[in-house]
């Protein structure tokens, strides 16, 4: 793609972080409620390790509305130390990006 002005190359590449992010997170979101459903009806659950990569990848905020909107996962502390883990690596990267990247 040819862009005529440097600021639309850059608007562009934070509209499709925005979209990646929305995505992911609807995901996390879901894979919340159907492992909470599981959980419910004594099924086959949803590792943590799946629900920890999918916040991993970006999918904080439907990790943290899953948890809140479908009460899961909030009473295990293990599981909330790691959640709030991964959220402290993405927040450092985000520094690092900002304080790091040159343009």
């Amino acid at each position: 793609m040819v862009f005529n002005h440097k600021g639309s190359f850059r608007l562009c590449i934070f509209a499709a972080m925005i979209y990646y992010v929305s995505v992911i997170s609807l995901i996390s979101f879901g894979l919340f409620g159907l492992d909470k459903m599981k959980a419910v009806k004594r099924r086959r659950r949803i590792s943590e390790n799946t629900l920890l990569a999918a916040t991993l990848l970006g999918g904080t905020i439907g990790t943290l509305l899953g948890m809140i909107v479908f009460r899961h996962k909030i009473s295990k502390k293990s599981f909330l130390f790691k959640t709030v883990f991964v959220m402290a690596v993405q927040i450092m990267a985000v520094v690092a990006y900002n304080k790091f990247h040159c343009c």
